[in-house]
């Protein structure tokens, strides 16, 4: 019986692709560089701003990273301005937690974006009452970040349950490496980043095409009516 999930943020929660792109493109463009296509940006994302960054870098010119400690830099106060850029929740995403809430389990966000920067989106998107937890990175903490199982493991201890107490959800590999390595169950997304064939590869429990698709599985698990 799952007692909590654990949510990705970009690509699973919210659909954030022109936030990441525009902050991208302003770091690339300090430089000379860049835009960068859409469909890079989904491949670059996943393993937090630092590589985010290093393959763009790579990808449009700056194959040296002659650029990248000031890009890092770049990157943190663009970003600042633009996380929030068109970010919007992903079709039935809302009544999935809704779901939740109403049979009781908990709901968690744990991204590898920087901290305040989740924290800035999931109130803007959802308000502040919506998650029991949001934590982004927090490497300064000894937390690595995502796919370590540091953040699950951290969190649900923090909540005071057991690995089969939980579901992780994610859309990338790194996401479904995370489950992995934490040891809990684990569902694949369609509707973000990646495809279907590299959530496939990994075995999750579930690989959703629709929010819709989670909370039947919920229910069959958790034996809800």
């Amino acid at each position: 019986m799952y007692k909590c999930c654990i949510f990705d943020l970009d690509g699973t929660l919210v659909n954030s692709i022109y936030a990441l792109k525009r902050s991208v493109d302003l770091t690339l463009g300090h430089f000379g560089l860049g835009p960068i296509s859409i469909e890079d940006t989904k491949q670059f994302v996943g393993d937090g701003y630092k590589k985010l960054v290093e393959r763009s870098l790579i990808a449009y010119g700056d194959k040296e990273l002659t650029y990248y400690k000031e890009a890092l830099d770049v990157y943190n106060e663009v970003f600042k301005d633009c996380c929030l850029y068109k970010v919007e929740a992903y079709e039935g995403i809302p009544q999935l937690l809704d779901f939740l809430k109403e049979h009781g389990i908990l709901a968690t966000v744990l991204s590898n974006k920087p901290h305040q920067r989740a924290l800035e989106n999931v109130a803007h998107v959802f308000g502040d009452h919506t998650f029991d937890k949001v934590y982004g990175e927090r490497e300064a903490l000894g937390i690595r970040k995502k796919p370590a199982p540091d953040g699950v493991v951290a969190l649900i201890e923090e909540l005071g349950l057991k690995k089969e107490d939980c579901l992780y959800l994610g859309d990338t590999n790194t996401d479904m490496e995370t489950g992995q390595a934490a040891q809990v169950d684990t569902v694949g997304v369609t509707w973000g980043f990646r495809p279907r064939e590299e959530l496939e590869a990994f075995k999750p429990k579930l690989v959703a095409e629709s929010p819709f698709q989670v909370i039947d599985f919920i229910k069959a698990v958790n034996h809800i009516e």
